[in-house]
């Protein structure tokens, strides 16, 4: 029975786990181009450059994302060591 319950217990930490995430923000510009990303891994936010040319603004918003996404797992793997 205990060994149950102590599963119940690391979902509730879970969940506020991801509650905690889903609240989190973060934002990385680079050359004009911005992007927000919430702590699903969702893109919230895209502000374009337009005076970037169409490959050089592909370039950035792409390193934009995956740092904001490294941002957002490394918030997660900090959070998921202190719970």
């Amino acid at each position: 029975m205990g060994h149950m319950f102590d599963n119940l217990k690391q979902l509730g930490k879970l969940k506020e786990l991801q509650d905690a995430l889903a609240r989190e923000k973060k934002e990385v510009e680079k050359e004009g181009t911005r992007v927000i990303v919430n702590g699903k891994m969702e893109v919230e936010e895209i502000t374009l450059n337009p005076q970037l040319e169409t490959r050089k603004q592909e370039e950035v918003l792409k390193k934009c994302i995956n740092e904001a996404v490294n941002q957002i797992r490394q918030e997660a793997a900090k959070k998921m060591f202190n719970v």
